[in-house]
């Protein structure tokens, strides 16, 4: 019996760390939307260590260039963004096609300060999303949904 109750627990273990490690969109998008740099580490982490997440640069670029607001110094400031903007730049020049990197892109570019000049895109990438959105999974479906109505580029009503 007492090996047992040991399987069990090892299970549990098991389980518990499968879901801390596994990467999630909901949890991705929440941590770039949001103002926590911890969130942000911890979506990070979860790309570097947990379990593989296909073209993970994609995602851990947008997170740098999000992370990037957060230092005190300049030289940090723009040493994460220049480091988030190739890691995207580069999966997206692999997948030209791919709507969620766009919409990554779309993202930073109309959050990024003026300064950077990151905006040369935004109108490819806005007419990449509208013509894929039909396309596109329930799930980033809603979140593109959700971000077009706050958005001043991307509108709710150019997604129907």
């Amino acid at each position: 019996m007492c090996s047992f109750k040991k399987i069990l627990l090892l299970i549990a273990i098991f389980n518990y760390s499968f879901t801390v490690n596994s990467f999630s969109k909901k949890d991705f998008y929440r941590a770039l939307s949001g103002n926590s740099v911890e969130k942000i580490n911890q979506e990070i982490g979860i790309l570097e260590n947990g379990n593989p997440v296909q073209s993970a640069d994609a995602y851990k670029g947008a997170l740098y260039m999000k992370k990037a607001s957060f230092p005190a110094t300049l030289n940090e400031k723009l040493s994460l963004f220049k480091n988030g903007k190739a890691l995207l730049e580069n999966e997206i020049a692999k997948q030209t096609g791919n709507i969620e990197f766009r919409f990554l892109r779309l993202i930073i570019q109309e959050n990024a300060p003026g300064f950077l000049a990151y905006n040369n895109n935004i109108q490819e990438d806005k007419n990449s999303i509208i013509n894929g959105f039909s396309k596109l999974d329930i799930e980033l479906k809603n979140i593109i949904l959700e971000y077009s109505k706050q958005s001043k580029i991307l509108q709710t009503s150019d997604l129907k």
